[in-house]
């Protein structure tokens, strides 16, 4: 169980890692701290839309792999602490 819980921080911590990276990159929709970074200036220069979609299937995939090795993680750690 120790491996397995070793592998699911990894991949915890590597999803959460890339998963920031994803969300700053998507497009500003509108004023707030996209605009004060500079979202205002690029959204005329902004990605088309094949990227955005592909930007936006990668995020939620990562996204479920990141809810679940939690799920995961949680579980084993109630039901070894229950041994």
């Amino acid at each position: 169980m120790q491996i397995l819980q070793v592998v699911l921080q990894v991949i915890l911590g590597i999803t959460s890692l890339l998963l920031t990276l994803l969300i700053l990159l998507h497009k500003g929709r509108g004023g707030g701290l996209s605009d004060m970074f500079g979202g205002g200036v690029t959204s005329s220069l902004g990605a088309s839309g094949v990227a955005e979609r592909n930007l936006n299937r990668i995020t939620v995939i990562l996204g479920l792999v990141w809810v679940t090795s939690i799920i995961i993680l949680g579980l084993i750690t109630k039901f070894d602490s229950g041994l």
